[in-house]
């Protein structure tokens, strides 16, 4: 007579590595949701580039990134070296806007106009119904020109927040490319088509600047949409990569919880 065998001790399963690889998994999700936000989440100056020579509308696109304040205040720094010689600003809603004009040190001509007077800044202050919260951005509207002819023109920003605290947007982008922390709005300034038609630019303002080339004008703004376009499919293709990772995540919690 054969004795039965003694039955196998349950061994339950050990939740730690499932439940270590969820937590990892849910922390690298949060973190992609995270970067895909402040990803372009920068004070920018739109389009980036102007034909020389040529009156353009620049775009000033201010995104908030305080989860605790809200942007009451900005001020752009129009250069002095290389100054335009007419700026008008647009009134924009729940907006002030503050333009002042400075005497320059130095005279600067540009073809036949001597500038010894010229726009060095330009605050909007919010009022209640204007400031721009947490994931908002508003856009400040100033038609310039003649844009002045060299490689690029900067324009420091300063954000207020109804907090007191103040980002300065004013470092420079270095030679390696590579982008600092807080760069400087910067528009890039090309040359003429050669056909000797400078009045065009990229983003125009017609109602101030000379007959433009229309075919120019609709490429330079199929130019940008296509940039945005990117800039918004990188940033939902990192959100669905985040909430895949929020989704592995907590199902690897649930299941070493499960395990106990």
């Amino acid at each position: 007579m054969s004795l039965p065998l003694p039955a196998t001790p349950f061994q339950p399963r050990k939740p730690g590595i499932a439940r270590r690889a969820g937590v990892l998994t849910l922390l690298t999700g949060l973190g992609l949701l995270i970067g895909a936000g402040a990803a372009s989440a920068h004070v920018t100056v739109n389009p980036g580039t102007a034909t020389a020579g040529s009156y353009s509308k620049l775009t000033f696109r201010v995104p908030n990134e305080s989860a605790t304040a809200s942007t009451v205040q900005v001020t752009v720094d129009f250069p002095t070296d290389h100054p335009f010689a007419s700026v008008s600003v647009k009134k924009e809603p729940g907006w002030t806007a503050t333009v002042t004009r400075s005497t320059l040190d130095t005279p600067v001509t540009q073809g036949n106009t001597t500038i010894t007077e010229a726009v060095t800044s330009i605050t909007w202050k919010a009022d209640a119904d204007g400031q721009i919260s947490l994931g908002e951005f508003a856009e400040f509207d100033v038609s310039v020109g003649p844009v002045p002819d060299v490689e690029s023109i900067s324009f420091p920003a300063a954000q207020t927040y109804s907090d007191g605290t103040v980002v300065d947007w004013d470092e420079p982008t270095p030679a390696s490319g590579e982008e600092p922390e807080h760069p400087a709005p910067t528009l890039t300034v090309v040359q003429a088509d050669g056909d000797g038609d400078a009045g065009h630019s990229h983003g125009a303002d017609t109602s101030t600047a000379p007959a433009t080339d229309s075919t120019a004008t609709v490429s330079a703004a199929a130019e940008h949409g296509d940039t945005d376009s990117a800039a918004r499919v990188l940033a939902v293709i990192g959100i669905v990569v985040g909430a895949g990772g929020l989704l592995v995540g907590a199902i690897g919690i649930r299941r070493g919880r499960s395990a106990r």
